[in-house]
């Protein structure tokens, strides 16, 4: 089982809940509408790593997302993570009315820095990712369709959350294709404050 890292020690997730659709210029970039429910997938355990990839059978892209570990009741601490996509397969997929695992839940599909504890969450938390020095996307809870809260009521109101669990809270605009070679550096801020920050180096 892979596990993510929370100030000095591991934890072992039994599974990451991702909510699609949770920023409304990113629902535009992808030519989307925006839904009528929450847009909620699974990836498994086994799609954690910390080898950012840019080709899983194709060419995959990446997105930048708030992401939170659950304990005892409440999230408990954030990080910066990446959910990979293969666009073109999640195109296809979508447009016969079938499920995105084959294109969200593969093996590498889901990156994360360490979670740092948090005492609260409120709409000042925010990420930021950068690319070779270039900041492609920036956002906060403010703009979320669905706050962190929110989220966390539904995916409850029909799945059991266990301790260690990740929710992966959708991202802003400004997703794109990988390229092989480039640096990111992800991170999350309180107000101007740095929280925790992630470099990767794309293979």
């Amino acid at each position: 089982m892979n596990s993510v890292k929370v100030n000095n020690g591991d934890i072992i997730p039994s599974k990451i809940i991702c909510v699609g659709r949770n920023y409304a210029a990113h629902i535009s970039e992808l030519g989307n509408e925006v839904p009528d429910n929450m847009v909620l997938f699974i990836k498994p355990n086994a799609a954690i790593s910390e080898q950012l990839l840019s080709y899983h059978h194709e060419a995959l892209h990446y997105e930048a997302e708030l992401c939170f570990l659950y304990q005892q009741g409440r999230f408990c601490a954030v990080a910066i993570g990446l959910d990979l996509t293969k666009r073109a397969l999640q195109s296809q997929l979508k447009a016969k009315g079938l499920p995105w695992e084959r294109a969200k839940a593969f093996n590498g599909s889901a990156l994360f820095s360490h979670f740092v504890n948090l005492d609260a969450i409120d709409e000042h938390l925010k990420l930021e990712l950068f690319i070779n020095g270039e900041c492609r996307q920036s956002g906060s809870i403010a703009m979320m369709l669905y706050s962190p809260q929110a989220v966390l009521d539904e995916i409850q109101s029909f799945i059991t959350l266990e301790d260690g669990d990740i929710v992966m809270t959708g991202t802003p605009a400004g997703v794109g294709e990988i390229v092989a070679g480039d640096v990111f550096e992800g991170r999350v801020l309180h107000r101007n404050t740095v929280l925790v920050q992630k470099k990767w180096h794309a293979l």
